[in-house]
Order: C-alpha cells, then structure tokens, then sequence
C-alpha cells in the first residue's frame, strides 16, 4: 500500500518536476527588456503599453548590432590602412600607431558589446616575432572577427569572435608598445 501511494507521487511529480526544470531555463534565456522591468514604475502596465515597450527593445537591440557591424568594419578598415602604410614604408609612422590607438578603442567597445573578458592567455606561440609578422596577424584575426560577427544575430554571442577580438587586442597593444 506504502508503495503504491510512493510510485504514484512519484509518477505525478516527475512530470512536475520536468516543466518546472524547462521552464526556468527558458526563464533564464530571455532577454529581459529594461523599459517593462522599471522599478520606478511598480504599477502593472497595459498590454497595449507592455506591446510598445517590447518593440523599444527590440529596435535598440537591432540598433545596437547595427553599431556592433560597423565597428567591426571600421576596425577592419583601419588594419587594412595600417597594413597598406606599412608595406609602403616598411615602420609604423605616427599616424599608424594613432589609428592602433583608435584601433583599441574601437575594440574597447566590441569586446564590451559582446561581453568578452580577458582570457589570460599569455601564450608565447601566439605572440608575433616581428612587426612584419604582427601586422599580417592583425590583417587575419581582424577578417576572421569581421566574418564571424557577420555570421552572428543580434541574439547570440559567438565564442569565435570573442576569441578573436582578444587576440586582435593582444597584437593592437603590442603593435602600439614594441619600438
């Protein structure tokens, strides 16, 4: 009797216990929108209002991966400017190394909007030898961050990119630093 009434809480639990388990992850996965969760406003607000404000976020949201692409292609832009100057002089003149300033800068930002940290990665292998080698390393790892922020949605974050944006600020601050 003691078993029957155990197995069938059992059973009844179970399935309980398994929705409750997915719907908190999905709980944890949403994007909380700051205008509806505003604590200065604790009155429940109408569904025409909750409507607009969810549309606010969603705009922000593309707006701010908007600005994400294009500082991804301004970084771009200046690498290859820095490269290009480069090859033509064979050093890095000052405007280079204020455009490497503007460089981190840049980066600075993108790392924020994708959450990046420092690895503390301090790898000698992936440390160049050379100018001439950092500068074509700066061009590769700048292109692999470009094509893998493309790839990405205003909605994930990609590991890939993460790891390429420290290491094109890795190479900025020794390009800035070295001579």
């Amino acid at each position: 009797m003691v078993e029957r009434s155990l197995s069938r809480s059992i059973r009844l639990a179970l399935p309980a216990l398994v929705v409750a388990m997915f719907a908190s992850a999905a709980f944890a996965q949403t994007e909380r929108c700051p205008y509806i969760e505003n604590p200065a406003h604790p009155e429940p607000l109408s569904p025409h209002v909750k409507e607009r404000m969810i549309e606010l976020c969603i705009r922000d949201t593309k707006k701010d991966f908007e600005e994400l692409v294009a500082r991804t292609e301004q970084l771009a832009k200046l690498t290859d400017e820095i490269s290009a100057s480069f090859k033509e002089k064979k050093e890095l003149s000052s405007a280079d190394r204020e455009k490497l300033a503007e460089a981190e800068k840049l980066l600075d930002k993108i790392r924020d909007e994708l959450r990046a940290d420092d690895d503390g990665d301090d790898d000698e292998k992936k440390k160049p030898n050379s100018v001439v080698e950092a500068i074509e390393m700066l061009g590769t790892n700048t292109a692999k961050l470009v094509g893998e922020i493309k790839k990405t949605t205003r909605h994930s974050i990609s590991a890939v990119a993460v790891q390429s944006s420290n290491t094109v600020l890795k190479l900025v601050k020794w390009l800035r630093f070295t001579n």
